[in-house]
């Protein structure tokens, strides 16, 4: 009995030293991290870091963080952010936000409040900790533009998957649930209010590679940017407007797009009408778009539903055979 004491005893001992020396190191290495990124022309604060959970976890608070990148523009801002974690799987985390903070853009500054946003992140056993998979959840979301207006939604939420056997292509998928566009985006968009409040779907499901993987180097140096995109599926409700699409685009080191996105929409002259009114689509093209679409349904044999192409060409985009201009730039801050 007595050598069992001291076994239990010295395997406590020698538990305890580990937790010890990986909460030490844990928080050595977020003080190292915070110094690294103010030597870098960063803002980079925290009023305190704290590491909890013995005997089997190691839970990290940060608080009073704020995170600046001079050279993209980014910052954020919040109470506290946690990083929960087990002793003995240092490579699974779970992060918790407050129930509010601020993200500021070169455009605008955001007021995020949920009820609950947690995420749960697998890394690879390297000191680049490489991102495996990831799971996003956030309640009861809005998001309030300094420049005045609030989107809302019930849900959000996002995963992302790495490949196997690949090291920067990930499958990713993301829903917004009962998502209230800001009212300034929405009577630009709507000006009639003939839309409900709220759309009754938003879901992407794609598969996009990247020129680099994501860990712990995209925050520090640059954004990992994408050279493919699959869309499996990317599908938009909101009353009786549907759209629907799918299709592969190659991105080149500019953030110009080449490939075809396939089209599937239901009662597509009001979708035509409400970019017109949002001025996505110029008056001036219009008319011609709406003869040329027209035709394409009737075509089909459903005048109310439209299966096109959105092609893009070196960053050049048309819509079936009608030029539209310059398409979007894919480029990640």
């Amino acid at each position: 009995m007595k050598r069992l004491a001291i076994v239990v005893l010295g395997l406590v001992l020698v538990w305890s030293a580990y937790w010890l020396i990986a909460s030490t190191a844990t928080k050595s290495g977020l003080n190292a991290w915070f110094d690294a990124r103010r030597s870098e022309g960063w803002i980079a604060e925290t009023t305190d870091i704290s590491v909890l959970g013995y005997p089997y976890r190691l839970d990290t608070t940060l608080s009073g963080i704020s995170l600046g990148d001079p050279e993209t523009g980014l910052a954020w801002e919040a109470e506290f952010f946690q990083l929960l974690t087990l002793s003995y799987r240092p490579n699974h985390i779970i992060a918790v936000w407050p129930h509010t903070q601020l993200i500021a853009t070169p455009y605008d500054k955001y007021d995020i409040s949920t009820t609950q946003m947690r995420a749960s992140a697998n890394f690879d056993a390297d000191t680049s900790l490489p991102l495996a998979r990831a799971v996003l959840e956030a309640d009861t979301m809005k998001i309030t533009a300094r420049s005045g207006g609030t989107t809302e939604m019930t849900a959000l939420n996002g995963a992302l998957q790495r490949l196997s056997g690949q090291t920067d292509t990930y499958k990713i998928a993301l829903s917004a649930e009962d998502l209230v566009p800001a009212s300034p985006w929405r009577l630009q968009i709507d000006p009639g209010d003939s839309l409900p409040r709220a759309l009754t779907a938003l879901d992407f499901d794609m598969t996009v590679a990247f020129d680099a993987p994501w860990d712990r180097f995209a925050i520090e140096k640059r954004r990992p940017q994408p050279t493919n995109i699959q869309l499996k599926l990317a599908k938009m409700h909101w009353g009786t407007l549907e759209i629907n699409a799918a299709g592969d685009l190659d991105i080149d080191a500019f953030g110009y797009a080449t490939g075809r996105i396939d089209i599937k929409a239901r009662n597509w002259r009001e979708i035509l009408r409400l970019a017109v009114a949002s001025k996505t689509v110029p008056q001036s093209l219009a008319d011609t778009l709406e003869v040329g679409l027209s035709l394409i349904s009737q075509l089909a044999g459903n005048p109310k539903s439209l299966d096109i192409s959105l092609d893009f060409d070196n960053g050049q985009m048309s819509l079936g055979p009608i030029p539209l201009g310059m398409g979007p730039l894919f480029k990640i801050r």
